[in-house]
């Protein structure tokens, strides 16, 4: 009996290494791994500022433990908590933001099909804007109560004279579970988990749209006469333009989405009962500029952030996708 061609021994193995990589490359899947991978790197880049934004926000009249300029802010945080200080929250906001991101990316490309004129046709500007809004709808929508973890872990070691129990010195800090336990159990059940909501996706859609449509404009300008792509300092430049506008224009829901999520946190005193309750209740107490609380350290890390995020997103698809790519989204 003859034995079998040792090309035919190689093939099988080929074809399912060839259909595996396929697979991955499909636009949607390959989207949701880099964005996986884009959110990861972005957050940690900008993890320090990340949280000062934070304790800038939930500041209110008369609590002034971080009221101060950014450099002072970041040097107090590192005094009081050291390099866990910076740190604080991250590791959740990780766990967050990888799936965050990832659902952002996959959810765009799939969202794009109902919007192109043929298959692979580039999107108009309006187009991207509407498909990254609901883009960020979406991915909001599944990792919502990570956020308000992050947020609270964020918070709780910070050194606000009212969050101090003197009866609980000593006590270990909860983690990621023991928060969203008590949330559950203590602050009202599932809805707890989601508290913040309606700010936050009145946010996220038009941030999420605006990103999206304006990196493809500042992406174009960034991209050599005669070449397909930017280079890699290019594609830094176009996401930190498009991070920057995209953030500036959506800042006070931001804003909102944090005093929501700690609303019911004993010692922090917002007892906000709508949004339009909670702004009226900013702008009577804090000013207009109550609605940008914060707004400094968030535009020095949203630079690097969206540059980072963009720069690692068309990398890792690039490398998922090799020579099957056709677009850069």
């Amino acid at each position: 009996m003859a034995s079998p061609s040792p090309e035919l021994d190689s093939n099988p193995a080929d074809t399912r290494l060839e259909r595996f990589k396929a697979f991955v490359a499909q636009p949607v899947l390959a989207s949701f791994i880099a964005g996986g991978v884009a959110g990861a790197v972005s957050r940690t880049v900008v993890s320090p500022l990340e949280r000062l934004k934070i304790l800038f926000q939930i500041q209110s009249v008369g609590r002034n433990e971080y009221k101060m300029s950014v450099h002072k802010a970041l040097a107090k945080m590192w005094r009081d908590e050291g390099w866990r200080g910076f740190m604080a929250g991250n590791g959740t906001n990780c766990i967050r933001i990888v799936p965050y991101s990832a659902v952002q990316f996959g959810a765009y490309n799939f969202y794009k099909r109902f919007f192109e004129d043929t298959p692979g046709a580039p999107l108009g500007a309006y187009q991207r804007l509407i498909c990254g809004g609901l883009a960020g709808i979406t991915s909001v929508t599944f990792t919502y109560p990570l956020d308000i973890v992050r947020t609270r872990l964020s918070i709780q070691s910070a050194s606000f004279a009212s969050l101090k129990d003197p009866s609980k010195a000593g006590e270990k800090l909860p983690g990621m579970w023991g928060i969203l336990v008590n949330m559950y159990k203590h602050e009202g059940g599932f809805f707890a988990l989601y508290r913040g909501i309606i700010p936050t996706v009145a946010g996220v859609a038009p941030y999420v749209g605006l990103n999206f449509m304006v990196y493809e404009m500042a992406r174009k300008q960034f991209t050599p006469e005669g070449q397909k792509d930017p280079s890699a300092f290019g594609k830094l430049g176009a996401g930190a333009v498009s991070g920057a506008v995209a953030q500036t224009c959506t800042y006070p829901f931001d804003v909102l989405r944090r005093r929501f999520q700690i609303n019911t946190m004993s010692g922090m005193g917002y007892q906000y009962k709508s949004v339009w309750d909670a702004i009226r209740s900013i702008v009577k107490t804090e000013g207009p500029r109550g609605l940008y609380k914060g707004i400094v350290p968030n535009l020095l890390k949203v630079a690097p952030s969206m540059a980072s995020s963009w720069l690692s997103f068309e990398f890792t698809r690039d490398l998922v996708m090799g020579k099957r790519r056709s677009g850069f989204l």
